[in-house]
């Protein structure tokens, strides 16, 4: 028989990934709108339905932050707004290919930041899958004499990201609103600064680019509040298996409704990043059932 709350997870984790999976799109929409614009707008807009959704489940008093932590907050406010602004030029530059690579390669970094900084160990096949990561970009660095940057970029800012707030202890809307609110002066300075050069789309161009612009909110807070009803009915491995879902949506959205080229020197850099997933997938499911079986017997 199966349980409920885990089925409900199951469904909150699965819309999470395919939202955050089909991002893209909305980014598309925007695209007569430079990334920078499109990265204060979120920020702002965020703020603003961030603070409403903790107004009204009556939690504002989530957003207290000890002073000695202030540092560390901002750290993760700017990786994070350097992710969204890396993302963001990758879409309306027709790189979303290159973006999906970051978000496949970003679980194993993760693995291996928890190493040089939680000094959590790797075991044998944990190492193997990183060394087969590093040939894939290897690979492309010798295929295409230059490294995938924005991959690199948004998977190491995404790690470090994660790290972060993993110190912070943080709620998840919380967190991501005391972030917002650390990035809203800069948003706000640098909005009027695009202002001041004529570049201001918002309120410039037609009602529907206003409208998208305010619905970054909603697309930053939605997949967010669904990710975290998830997590708090799912195992984190049960969750963690939900996550290849938003880089694989993206890269059939890449390939399938927008034409970017997919061709063998790509497919054999993506090859090696699947192998070594599915390493490390399985290597993680087989050791969690091992320590479930040994506290069993313990219990």
């Amino acid at each position: 028989m199966f349980d409920k709350t885990a089925i409900q997870g199951a469904y909150f984790a699965l819309a999470a990934y395919l939202f955050w999976g089909v991002m893209p799109i909305y980014f598309k929409a925007v695209a007569h709108v430079s990334a920078v614009e499109i990265l204060l707008q979120r920020v702002l807009w965020s703020v603003v339905l961030l603070v409403a959704i903790l107004v009204y489940k009556k939690q504002l008093y989530q957003l207290k932050i000890a002073r000695n932590k202030l540092g560390l907050l901002f750290l993760s406010a700017l990786l994070l707004s350097i992710n969204w602004l890396v993302f963001i030029y990758a879409v309306i530059n027709n790189n979303i290919v290159e973006a999906s690579l970051g978000y496949f390669i970003n679980p194993l970094l993760s693995v291996f930041l928890g190493m040089i900084f939680l000094g959590e160990r790797l075991r044998r096949l944990q190492w193997l899958a990183i060394a087969i990561v590093i040939c894939g970009i290897g690979f492309q660095l010798a295929y295409f004499g230059a490294i995938p940057w924005i991959a690199l970029v948004l998977a190491t800012s995404f790690g470090f990201y994660g790290l972060i707030r993993k110190k912070l202890q943080l709620q998840s809307i919380a967190g991501l609103a005391l972030e917002t609110l650390m990035m809203a002066p800069f948003a706000l300075a640098a909005l009027l600064w695009v202002y001041q050069r004529g570049e201001l789309k918002f309120g410039q161009v037609d009602i529907t680019t206003d409208l998208l612009l305010i619905a970054a909110g909603f697309i930053t807070s939605f997949p967010l509040l669904c990710f975290a009803a998830a997590i708090n009915r799912l195992s984190l491995t049960a969750a963690g298996m939900f996550q290849y879902i938003a880089p694989t949506v993206a890269l059939l959205i890449a390939i399938g409704l927008y034409h970017e080229p997919f061709g063998v020197d790509r497919l054999i850099t993506f090859s090696c990043i699947w192998l070594a997933l599915v390493i490390f997938t399985l290597e993680t499911l087989h050791h969690h059932r091992k320590l479930t079986a040994q506290g069993k017997m313990l219990s």
